[in-house]
């Protein structure tokens, strides 16, 4: 009986540049992939890029990355924010309607932002009697 056994096949590795590896460390990092998706999408080891990571990640780098409590105060701040905006923009849009007499929003934005504004159209029409 003859075995046909073929010879083991080395698992064949590809340099990666330092360049490629400090772009793939920042992304991972700062959140726009992780490493499994870096791993397919670089066709690169996890097992590397969690090397690459303890490697190359200064001590600084590490102290930047934001804490959940961190994260979670920005996001709520940037809400905030957001509807500040929000409630200002329609403010305007409320007072525009009101001085031309056209209802713009009904055509134009969502129903339920629509309907936000009317409520506030009807609010300022009760203010000024």
């Amino acid at each position: 009986m003859k075995d046909n056994k073929q010879p083991c096949r080395k698992t064949s590795y590809k340099k990666v540049s330092f360049d490629l590896k400090l772009l793939i460390i920042d992304q991972v990092q700062n959140g726009q992939i992780s490493v499994n998706h870096a791993s397919e999408k670089y066709q690169i080891s996890r097992s590397s890029i969690e090397y690459w990571l303890k490697k190359y990640s200064t001590l600084e780098q590490k102290k930047r990355g934001m804490s959940k409590k961190d994260q979670i105060k920005k996001l709520k701040e940037r809400i905030e924010e957001l509807e500040f905006v929000k409630d200002f923009q329609q403010d305007i849009i409320a007072d525009m309607e009101l001085i031309t007499g056209v209802d713009m929003s009904k055509k134009s934005l969502p129903k339920t932002l629509a309907d936000e504004i009317e409520k506030k159209k009807q609010d300022r029409l009760k203010e000024n009697g």
